[in-house]
């Protein structure tokens, strides 16, 4: 991808925690006169908008940053630790929405229902345009664009939830759906933060992608002519795209550099793993800290 492609990305992404920092301002001074909770608590969580996009612009420039004699994977990771950082600070700003929520119906305030309505409206539109810039940027694909585009999401369904609270409150001067509403926006956010946390910890702990089976994988390299046994296996993610495996196998010939490029291969085309190394087991001990698909009972 072109630097200038990059650059116009980066872009898209500065303008949009831009106008999320000044909705931002809007609403808490709209919240703060109105006295709706639930419009200071679509602020903040505009806020926590603009820092997740600041956070996986950041992200993503380190993750450019090629690959060194000290950081020989590259930074590709970074992208991954700043999704982590954005599922937690979601996960955050939604128990102190709940705890915020909780303490204005102990001490409840009167609501300016209107204010509501239009500042929400104002800020549906813009979490719609930002949801849009991010989606554009590479969100699809990208889990660090992924956790801050669903901030966006999340977001623009908190304004609807605000708006339809505001209505009641005109209509019919039901000012607890102020607090029903802060805890919804807040109970989204914390499941799509504690959603995108396990992804990233699976990530960082070097755990089996999700998708896989490692047991599938184990059986089909077995099945193979020149394998005999697979003996050791390690298969984990660098970052949301690239899979690496690394294997300690038995083969049934002497011809192991044939047999690797055919493995190679196989690993390619079935399971899109393009980043492997393979051991001869006869030739090479993994240690104890890897996965012994022959042992059928756990150690004591």
């Amino acid at each position: 991808m072109s630097h200038s492609h990059h650059h116009n990305h980066d872009g898209k992404l500065s303008f949009a925690v831009f106008i999320n920092i000044v909705l931002t301002i809007v609403q808490i001074i709209g919240g703060l006169v109105s006295g709706s909770l639930s419009l200071i608590a679509d602020a903040l969580h505009n806020l926590s908008d603009a820092g997740a996009i600041l956070i996986a612009i950041f992200a993503r420039r380190i993750a450019r940053k090629p690959a060194n004699s000290q950081m020989t994977f590259g930074y590709k990771r970074a992208e991954i630790l700043g999704a982590l950082i954005n599922s937690t600070t979601l996960i955050i700003v939604g128990l102190y929405l709940i705890y915020e929520a909780l303490d204005s119906f102990i001490n409840p305030q009167p609501i300016d229902g209107w204010i509501v309505v239009w500042i929400a409206s104002i800020a549906l539109l813009i979490d719609a345009v930002t949801a849009w810039l991010t989606y554009q940027s590479g969100a699809k694909n990208n889990l660090n664009l992924k956790a801050a585009f669903i901030h966006n999401i999340s977001d623009a369904l908190a304004s609807v939830v605000v708006i339809i609270a505001g209505s009641l409150i005109i209509l019919y001067q039901w000012y607890i759906v102020d607090l029903l509403a802060t805890i919804a926006i807040s109970l989204y956010v914390i499941y799509h933060g504690y959603s995108l946390a396990k992804q990233t910890m699976i990530i960082l702990m070097q755990a089996v992608p999700e998708h896989f089976d490692v047991d599938k994988l184990t059986a089909d390299l077995e099945r193979l002519d020149m394998v005999t046994k697979v003996w050791h296996l390690h298969v984990w993610q660098l970052n949301d795209k690239e899979v690496f495996l690394e294997a300690s196998l038995e083969f049934t010939s002497a011809e192991t550099p044939h047999a690797l490029g055919k493995i190679k291969e196989f690993l390619k085309n079935n399971y899109d793993i393009t980043h492997s190394t393979i051991e001869n087991s006869a030739t090479n001990n993994f240690g104890n800290n890897c996965y012994d698909v022959t042992q059928v009972t756990p150690e004591n």
